[in-house]
């Protein structure tokens, strides 16, 4: 499988970019995706989320008011979660979320959500991007060239770039990502996905292992 590369104006540059089929053409697997993006989203919870419960409520312990004789439900504290300022019945408490996936899965996952790029004609290969300085109006023209400004992209770049990084930083559709930090759930949230030329081979020797 082969794409064209293109340049900052969205021309074609003559060259091509071989694509492995087995990274980016395979049969996408639904269910690995959907692990992947469930573990995702779930490290991404911080699980700080707390309650109080009837023991650690400040009140006093004095049962309130006699057992029988009043006409009304017996109750022995006020701090009883039936009460208003009462603590919680089975209330939320701290917590981790996240769980693991095997290495292979998680691959399995990130090439099947690569392949529904290439079917769904929404991946494009860019000459390797650089600024001399780091400018949000030289990212949005590249944007513009590749007639990508009103939609949410993923760009893909070999290695860290500050000047890349600071230029698109102040757009909220688009995201900067270097090869050995793509994931599944990026790559399927962008409209479109732009992977530099140099980030080619580097992704599929990741992914091959």
């Amino acid at each position: 499988m082969e794409l064209a590369v293109i340049n900052h104006k969205g021309e074609d540059t003559g060259r091509k970019v071989s694509l492995s089929e087995e990274i980016f053409g395979i049969e996408p697997n639904d269910h690995a995706i959907y692990l992947d993006v469930k573990q995702y989203l779930a490290n991404q919870r911080q699980g700080t989320h707390k309650s109080k419960e009837r023991n650690e409520i400040a009140g006093s312990t004095k049962k309130i008011k006699k057992q029988k004789g009043t006409g009304s439900a017996r109750a022995g504290s006020i701090k009883s979660p039936i009460f208003r300022g009462g603590g919680r019945v089975f209330g939320p408490s701290p917590r981790n979320y996240s769980f693991k996936l095997n290495k292979k899965l998680k691959q399995l996952a990130r090439k099947s959500a690569l392949s529904y790029k290439v079917k769904d004609n929404s991946l494009s290969v860019l000459e390797n991007l650089s600024f001399e300085a780091p400018k949000t109006k030289s990212y949005l023209a590249l944007l513009n060239g590749l007639s990508l400004a009103d939609k949410k992209t993923l760009v893909v770049i070999p290695e860290e770039n500050k000047n890349v990084y600071l230029s698109s930083r102040n757009l909220p559709k688009s995201k900067v990502v270097t090869v050995n930090d793509v994931n599944t759930y990026q790559v399927l949230n962008a409209d479109h996905l732009v992977i530099c030329e140099g980030s080619v081979s580097m992704l599929e020797t990741i992914l091959a292992k």
